[in-house]
């Protein structure tokens, strides 16, 4: 059996190269989560520490307590002493306060809450530390994929070790918004008065929010060690992109690279369908078959994110190995197709056999053995020694 490359039918080459955006972040990722096409790759595999933004890994671990009912949004859960001790960015949370986890929740997502992340975290952890809820979280994290991350704490507060990626980030997020789509809608909320006493911290600090640009999340972050990050998301139509930024030297220097990244990634590319389910894309030989042949489709349509400057055509490859042994079965995965827009990483979509096809039976075996036997002739001796 051999790996067989197939001309495929769809003719795809792309007539201008894609010029990558030039971020000044030090780390950046920009996902398409319609397609799940990367489009922008900075040093996205690097453990960086990533202030407040991975708050959005204790965000997903309530969530799930929420789902299995180990947390109730109306439970009040009671402020610590050492919840209590955190500065930064607060709730101005009291010890011995209780709140409930709904305001605790909100006030993480809009007001980047310190205090509140460490009761949540408390009220999690198995040893009743936020510190064990930090192991909890890096053993999580490892098992969504998130393998350049570990947590120190519950809110991203300066400590030795408390890293995540680029990559790790992005990854969080689309499980956010594919998880939980209930909650997500508490992201895009610009402002949440939880103590009418203490309103100096009301505002969302994500300056996206409010642009018109479809921007609905998810987390600003900011220490002296990161610098000024952003984990964002905005939908524009049918589109989803998903991003994330550290690393920038100002404020406004996050605000206008986040902005500009959302007009590059909606309006330098565009989704295309190349290929519609069922429509024959090449063949593949079959094996002592009734036929010689069988037709390989796609199950669904085939669609892709392609550059706007792009040509009409793509170059694509059908790739499987071959030939295929009778009998076949309609529907059975046998080959990918494989595209590669330029400047885009490859994306490979399944095939399946368009029809059945039965065994041929001793005809069909003479056949295939006389095949066999002509090849072998065409390519002569084996040289000596050679293995």
């Amino acid at each position: 059996m051999i790996r067989t490359l197939a001309a495929a039918t769809l003719l795809i080459s792309t007539a201008l190269p894609l010029s990558a955006f030039e971020t000044r972040a030090t780390a950046a990722y920009v996902i398409d989560h319609t397609t799940g096409t990367v489009l922008l790759n900075k040093n996205a595999d690097e453990p960086l520490p990533p202030a407040s933004m991975s708050k959005l890994m204790t965000l997903y671990m309530a969530f799930e307590a929420v789902e299995r009912g180990q947390l109730k949004m109306t439970d009040e859960l009671s402020v610590s002493a050492h919840a209590n001790s955190y500065g930064g960015s607060t709730l101005f949370l009291k010890q011995g306060e209780r709140v409930s986890v709904e305001d605790l929740i909100r006030g993480i997502i809009v007001l980047s809450g310190n205090d509140a992340c460490a009761v949540i975290a408390e009220a999690l952890s198995p040893d009743g530390t936020e510190a064990g809820f930090a192991r909890l979280m890096t053993r999580r994290a490892q098992e969504m994929g998130m393998t350049n991350s570990t947590f120190a704490n519950s809110n991203g507060w300066p400590a030795a070790g408390h890293r995540m990626s680029m990559r790790d980030l992005g990854l969080l997020s689309q499980r956010l918004l594919t998880d939980f789509p209930e909650y997500y809608p508490m992201f895009s909320e610009t402002e949440f008065l939880f103590d009418a006493n203490e309103s100096s911290n009301r505002f969302n600090r994500n300056p996206l929010l409010g642009l018109g640009i479809g921007a609905d999340g998810l987390k600003t972050g900011h220490t002296q060690e990161a610098g000024y990050g952003l984990t964002g998301s905005a939908k524009q139509g049918d589109r989803r992109v998903v991003f994330v930024l550290s690393g920038l030297d100002s404020a406004a220097a996050r605000a206008q690279e986040s902005e500009a990244i959302v007009n590059w990634a909606f309006r330098q590319f565009a989704q295309r369908t190349l290929v519609t389910q069922g429509e024959r894309i090449a063949t593949a030989a079959v094996w002592e078959g009734a036929e010689p042949e069988v037709g390989l489709v796609p199950e669904m349509n085939i669609s892709v994110l392609l550059p706007i400057l792009a040509g009409k055509d793509v170059a694509a490859e059908v790739v499987y190995t071959g030939p295929v042994q009778a009998p076949v079965t309609a529907g059975t995965p046998l080959a990918e197709l494989v595209i590669q827009p330029e400047g885009l990483p490859e994306q490979r979509f399944p095939l399946v056999a368009e029809t059945d096809v039965a065994h041929g039976g001793f005809l069909a075996k003479i056949s295939t053995a006389a095949l066999s036997l002509i090849q072998r002739l065409s390519d002569g001796p084996d040289t000596p020694g050679e293995t």
